[in-house]
């Protein structure tokens, strides 16, 4: 009986050689053996030489000035089926070989082991040239106010006069005159990214609401806005000062949203009065002074139809709190001098406002950026007038 290869050692040897052919079997085995073996790396070899291939031929499809188109085929057949595949295409069929033959051949000639990190980096500095180191971009350095004016005046108390009538909050006409307002050096002096934002909101209106209807929105926010005051205006004022209010505004939903926040605002000093800032030479209408928490503050009513719960959200506000601050302490109109800040944001449906608290160190931050905004705006006058004289 025997194995298969048994029986055909007997055959090939005959009679009297069984003595020997069980060396004859084995030395066929390991030969048979050795043949599998390289058939196995021979495919193996093939198919790494195929798979390197396509990617070469990936990245030449992807690199600028190279495409692969497929050539037209045209299929003659009477079977449905045969008409209903479509041919594949081997897009590989179209590289110009002779062109990248030198790349291809550089590569297939490769044979070893995987390649280590540092001929990595070789093969990479060979074939797409040495890495350039770039240096970090520096982050710009916030810029220093050339003429400098504190914040606070030393020569100032902090708290109001005991001599001046706490139950009349000042209020000061503000004068119409060649000073520029804190909202227009605002304005003026906005930056490309805010003027770009503005008017893709104001496009987007138009085209929601028509030239009419955008009109017609931006005129009720400002009546909207202008009843909110009046309303705190009375809410804050002393007792028979004004007129009765309209029920109608205190039943609005800007009023009811700032209810929690009128419970800490106390001993109002100033009610949409003016101020003048006397170095710096730039006025304002501030719409509150009073204590916040126990703290005197400028604070200053906002309306809005988003939530703001973040004081980056209220983008220039900031600047123009602390220029009013700014105005108070260097105005001789007012006896006191505040070192804080308030915004409170209020909201149509009611819902509670977003209160933003600054204090001395925060309102020092944005003092430096209102003075930057503030000497931006003045350079851009000046050039303005020169060209006019030209």
């Amino acid at each position: 009986m025997g194995t298969l290869q048994e029986r055909e050692c007997r055959v090939l040897s005959g009679p009297g050689r069984s003595g020997a052919h069980l060396g004859g079997c084995e030395r066929k085995a390991k030969i048979k053996k050795v043949l599998d073996i390289t058939s196995i790396l021979e495919g193996s070899e093939k198919n790494l030489k195929m798979k390197v291939f396509q990617t070469i031929c990936r990245q030449l499809k992807s690199s600028k000035g190279f495409s692969v188109e497929p050539a037209p085929c045209v299929v003659f057949s009477t079977s449905s089926y045969l008409c209903g595949r479509k041919k594949k295409v081997n897009p590989y069929e179209e590289v110009d070989q002779e062109k990248y033959s030198d790349l291809v051949r550089s590569v297939l000639s490769f044979r070893g082991h995987a390649q280590a990190p540092q001929s990595l980096f070789e093969e990479d500095a060979l074939l797409y040239g040495p890495v350039r180191k770039c240096k970090a971009p520096k982050q710009e350095e916030a810029g220093v106010p050339r003429n400098w004016c504190p914040l606070f005046n030393p020569e100032k108390s902090g708290k109001p006069s005991a001599t001046s009538d706490p139950t009349i909050p000042l209020k000061i006409p503000l004068q119409r005159n060649m000073i520029p307002s804190v909202t227009r050096i605002l304005q003026q002096t906005m930056t490309s990214e805010q003027i770009s934002c503005l008017e893709r909101w104001k496009r987007r209106m138009i085209l929601e609401l028509g030239e009419d209807g955008f009109a017609e929105y931006t005129s009720n926010m400002f009546l909207q806005g202008k009843r909110f005051h009046e309303a705190l205006e009375s809410i804050l004022s002393p007792q028979g000062n004004l007129k009765e209010p309209d029920e109608n505004l205190l039943k609005s939903g800007y009023i009811q949203s700032i209810q929690h926040v009128l419970r800490d605002v106390s001993g109002v000093q100033a009610l949409e009065s003016a101020v003048k800032h006397e170095t710096l030479k730039y006025v304002g209408l501030l719409d509150c002074v009073a204590d916040y928490q126990g703290k005197l503050c400028v604070i200053d009513w906002k309306t809005s139809e988003k939530r703001k719960p973040f004081i980056q959200n209220t983008f220039d506000n900031p600047l123009q709190v602390v220029a009013y601050v700014g105005a108070v302490n260097h105005d001789i109109n007012y006896s006191f001098q505040v070192q804080c800040g308030l915004i409170v944001v209020a909201y149509k449906d009611g819902s509670p406002a977003h209160p933003h608290f600054m204090d001395a160190e925060l309102c020092s931050q944005y003092w430096a950026k209102w003075l930057l905004r503030l000497e931006e705006y003045t350079k851009k006058e000046k050039n303005q007038n020169i060209q006019k004289l030209v």
